[in-house]
């Protein structure tokens, strides 16, 4: 569906199921090493208690139509995942912003990002 597309009764916008769709793309590519990491962090987070498969979900669910027509499947991941780990106090926003302007100021390729 796209924005153009109503949302059939009794369905969210999310709910795809069924409905007619282009063709799936069938040649395989290699994930970009953040889309790694982000599989990793959610896998991690996770199995540490800080949210369920129905947390993630719910979040995902709740981004609204916008965001699965403008995000990427990871940004949307990253997004929910980072939702998670706040709702769950591990950090808060603030905290997350001034490490984000840390790691920024340390350079623009990953090895200065790496630095300490």
């Amino acid at each position: 569906m796209t924005q153009n597309t109503p949302t059939p009764p009794g369905r969210r916008w999310h709910d795809m199921g069924g409905l007619p769709a282009d063709q799936v793309p069938q040649d395989q590519r290699d994930f970009a090493l953040w889309e790694k990491r982000v599989d990793a962090l959610m896998v991690i987070a996770s199995s540490k208690g800080h949210f369920t498969v129905d947390g993630l979900r719910r979040v995902l669910e709740d981004m609204g139509e916008d965001a699965f027509e403008t995000m990427t499947y990871y940004e949307r991941w990253i997004a929910a995942i980072n939702q998670n780990l706040v709702e769950a106090g591990v950090y808060t926003t603030a905290e997350l912003a001034r490490r984000m302007t840390d790691i920024a100021a340390r350079g623009t390729t990953y090895g200065d990002a790496c630095r300490d």
